[in-house]
């Protein structure tokens, strides 16, 4: 498994890789915009988030925005 994970190599055990993967994919990703419904918002920092089409700044989750 390589992905944002590959940097630790073999070190931490291969859950703990796994789920930091998966929510690094998540917060890398772009989500869909509660106000304007596009898949526009990036993440700025821990809990801030931007729609890059209708440049809404609000708040979310730390990791990733929704679920």
């Amino acid at each position: 498994m390589a992905g944002t994970s590959g940097r630790y190599g073999t070190r931490y055990g291969r859950k703990l890789r796994k789920r930091v993967n998966m929510i690094e994919e998540k917060q890398k990703g772009r989500n869909k915009c509660p106000f304007c419904a596009k898949y526009a918002v990036k993440r700025l920092a821990k809990g801030i988030y931007n729609c890059g089409k209708c440049d809404t700044k609000f708040s979310g989750k730390a990791y990733y925005f929704g679920d």
